[in-house]
């Protein structure tokens, strides 16, 4: 009889020892989900006093997709066409309290009937406030009470570096609000759109974006945005590994204007040319392959006011005709200038048609300097 007690005891004290230590894995589990919910508490916290996020937490896809859910929606646009009755989606994300949604212009560029749908299934007419083609931003307008809308933060897109985790939220093939995971894989990209307008300083993510997903947000891991998805590169049409998104400094930049205005005014220079390849730097007897060679100059352009030239003697370059002895720009406001690239990441980000900037061009075997007032883009 007591060696069957002694069974019975060991047994209990065996049992007992496992539930300290599901209890010490329980207590170690709660430890870091506390530390994640005051985490995400101070972060509402500076949501609502709308101050920038405490960018000391760091947050998990799962807190990211419950901030945003209720600020991205899902957009329609039908249209009447020749062959009948057209249906475009794409996203959007609610940008502030008077019902302004951010969305892709090639979602709503039809000019077709605009709805909106919150994750909760309401569904609003929307109309169109602004839109630019150049940057491939627009804005639509809802009216819903505030209680509805919940603005997401624009995040600060300079300070995004390669290989930093980003998460991109939308409606892929119509499915409401997914959000998948991925990194910055590039940063300073050049995009073409449909209608052959370059887009700058665009982000390369391989976060998943697929039809569906333009317009949404590209978000940092403190719940920011830094981006607009807009694009992929494909062959197939879905999704390969390579998406783009407009940086959020340009949005920060254009949508003021497209709210106030209904439109964006780009700085300009108005040159055609193409970078200084070794090949060109040795028949124009440059001492660098760098700078930008100006072929020609448009009519009436700032480039034109200011005394730019363009090339004057044809040669051939790899079986295609290259106009070279024109100025090569190799600096602004005393930045280096290795290609286009830097010329339009610069004007871009810092600025607006009416500034003055001062050009340092090669010309004839000389460096000089040239002032320029920026226009507009025509």
């Amino acid at each position: 009889m007591g060696s069957y007690f002694l069974i019975i005891l060991n047994n209990l004290s065996s049992q007992n020892e496992g539930l300290k230590e599901k209890l010490a894995e329980v207590s170690v589990q709660l430890t870091s989900l506390k530390s994640e919910v005051t985490g995400l508490k101070k972060l509402i916290e500076n949501l609502k006093s709308e101050k920038k996020p405490n960018q000391t937490i760091s947050l998990t896809a799962a807190w990211i997709y419950n901030l945003t859910k209720n600020s991205v929606v899902l957009i329609k646009v039908t249209s009447i066409t020749p062959f009948g009755r057209s249906v475009a989606e794409g996203t959007g994300f609610v940008y502030d309290k008077e019902g302004h949604i951010i969305t892709n212009n090639h979602v709503v560029e039809s000019g077709g009937k605009i709805t909106v749908r919150f994750i909760d299934g309401t569904t609003v007419n929307a109309r169109l406030v602004g839109r630019d083609p150049y940057s491939d931003l627009a804005v639509i307008k809802v009216d819903v009470s505030e209680e509805k809308l919940c603005p997401l933060p624009l995040g600060n897109s300079s300070k995004l570096v390669v290989g930093e985790p980003v998460y991109a939220v939308g409606n892929p093939f119509g499915l409401s609000c997914s959000i998948t995971e991925g990194i910055v894989s590039q940063l300073g990209r050049q995009l073409k759109t449909k209608g052959g307008y370059l887009i700058v300083d665009v982000i390369q993510t391989d976060a998943a974006i697929n039809p569906g997903n333009s317009g949404g947000p590209l978000l940092n891991r403190f719940g920011e945005v830094v981006g607009v998805n807009t694009a992929i590169y494909s062959y197939t049409g879905t999704f390969s590994g390579v998406g783009f998104a407009i940086p959020s400094n340009l949005v920060r930049k254009v949508v003021p204007s497209l709210i106030e205005k209904g439109y964006y005014e780009h700085p300009w220079i108005g040159v055609a040319g193409l970078d200084v390849t070794p090949e060109i730097a040795k028949l124009m007897g440059l001492k660098e392959p760098k700078g930008f060679l100006v072929t020609s100059v448009m009519k009436g352009s700032p480039a034109e006011k200011a005394g730019l030239r363009g090339g004057n003697q044809a040669v051939v370059i790899e079986g295609e005709e290259v106009v070279i002895g024109g100025d090569v720009i190799i600096g602004i406001d005393g930045r280096e200038v290795r290609g286009i690239n830097d010329i339009l990441i610069y004007i871009e980000r810092y600025k607006n048609v009416g500034d003055n900037v001062t050009l340092t061009i090669i010309r004839e075997g000389g460096e000089t300097e040239v002032p320029l007032t920026l226009g507009a883009r025509p």
